[in-house]
């Protein structure tokens, strides 16, 4: 039934799509006309908005492409492609892998956001070389996961609000984990997607005759070939007493990191799949080898980044943003303000899409706005931090390191994920609005 209902989706996806670098410059022409239209700028003062804040995501962009790149260059080693071929020979169907995959990307996702958009996708790559299934759904499957990540462990806006010091401190005090990421209301409806995700992927696998296959030669690494007789140069390559100094030094830090309490940050993670790395590729020339590899799928987060910080700053500074939120907001009533929050939340997100970026926009809309009509705060902000997720489903801007790292491109897997938008957005509504 499902996969009768999703071919039509993949088709139009498949048509319709344009490339995500297309897909950004046409959300930056209608942000730009929607903030001279409704917000009353002048076209020059919309693009000054844009130019200066054209570059504000260069720190997020380059932690992106170091979350592609270092993943790969893990994923690469002997050792890890050991770890992930075992771990995929578990199943043997193509229905068996594509449960496999979204169980461990939901996994990961829930663990850190950065860790399951890279071990989804690897962990995908590893079982297209054992298990003759379509690629397209393989990889959807790997980046439907992430629709859980702002309710886990890394979630920005429920960490952020259980930090002492937090912008809206004065306003709604810390509020714990307690209240947030281990409510049960949050908890129903990760364990619910938990079922839910794995399941609709089973159920959207085309026959074999829709299928889309990858040749498993052309997932492969490359074989380094060292040189029979090294120069001085080409020794110091080939060095592992190099190799085990920085890796020592890396280890060392990573201990000292989390047994000062330290917690898995999108920094830590990069540092974490790069020591490894180093490690276990023994010397710089089979690490370098990997880095050229890995660098190749990391040119749409480059050009692309740029353009939706330009769009961030846009939405914000015109008021475009804080608009739709207190438009939505103020349909609402007690009983249906969660869901009105993470509808806004789930719009704003397709042209503001970093979390923590987000709920300094919508912050100071909806809290007020819940305090009002006497809805719980830490609701209210789970219902931004949902939102925020909810609509990655179909925004092509955070599954560029899964595409890279897979070789496909966002046409592939879309079609796909608008199920999940649907039903995924019914199930987040109704835990937030019911539980």
């Amino acid at each position: 039934m499902l996969n009768f209902i999703a071919r039509p989706m993949v088709r139009v996806v498949d048509r319709y799509l344009p490339d995500p670098y297309i897909f950004v410059i046409i959300l930056t022409v209608v942000v730009m006309a929607a903030a001279m239209l409704f917000e009353g700028h002048s076209p020059m003062a919309v693009a000054t908005m844009w130019g200066d804040g054209f570059w504000a995501l260069l720190q997020f962009a380059m932690q992106m492409v170091l979350v592609l790149v270092t993943g790969y260059m893990m994923a690469s080693t002997p050792l890890v492609r050991k770890g992930l071929a075992k771990l995929a020979g578990l199943t043997s169907s193509a229905g068996g892998a594509i449960l496999l995959v979204s169980v461990v990307s939901l996994a990961a996702s829930w663990i850190n956001w950065g860790f399951g958009l890279v071990v989804g996708a690897l962990f995908a790559k590893e079982i297209a070389k054992q298990v003759r299934v379509d690629y397209r759904l393989l990889i959807a499957s790997a980046y439907s996961g992430f629709i859980v990540w702002h309710g886990g462990l890394a979630g920005s806006v429920p960490l952020a609000i259980a930090t002492a010091g937090h912008p809206f401190e004065a306003q709604i005090g810390v509020i714990g984990t307690s209240q947030t990421i281990f409510s049960f209301f949050n908890l129903a409806i990760v364990v619910a997607l938990f079922i839910v995700v794995p399941l609709v992927n089973r159920m959207m696998l085309p026959s074999e005759a829709d299928s889309v296959f990858v040749d498993p030669a052309l997932l492969e690494e490359k074989e380094v070939k060292q040189p029979e007789v090294m120069t001085p140069a080409e020794r110091l390559q080939n060095s592992m007493i190099l190799t085990g100094l920085i890796g020592l030094a890396g280890v060392a830090y990573l201990i000292q990191y989390f047994l000062g309490g330290g917690t898995l940050t999108l920094n830590i993670v990069n540092f974490l799949f790069l020591i490894v790395a180093i490690i276990l590729h023994g010397t710089p020339r089979n690490l370098l080898a990997a880095l050229e590899e890995g660098v190749k799928g990391a040119s749409g987060i480059v050009i692309q980044f740029p353009f939706y910080a330009g769009i961030m700053a846009i939405m914000v500074k015109s008021g475009l943003a804080a608009s739709v939120s207190e438009w939505l907001v103020s349909l609402a009533s007690p009983g249906s303000f969660p869901f009105f929050a993470f509808i806004s939340a789930g719009i704003v997100n397709f042209f503001v899409p970093s979390g923590g970026g987000q709920w300094a926009v919508q912050a100071p809309v909806i809290l007020p706005a819940a305090e009002a009509l006497g809805v719980d705060a830490a609701r209210a902000a789970m219902a931004v931090a949902w939102g925020d997720a909810w609509t990655n489903m179909v925004q092509p801007f955070w599954a560029l390191p899964i595409l890279g790292i897979a070789g496909l491109k966002a046409k592939d897997i879309m079609g796909f994920c608008t199920l999940h938008l649907i039903l995924s957005g019914a199930i987040i509504a109704l835990g937030l609005t019911f539980l």
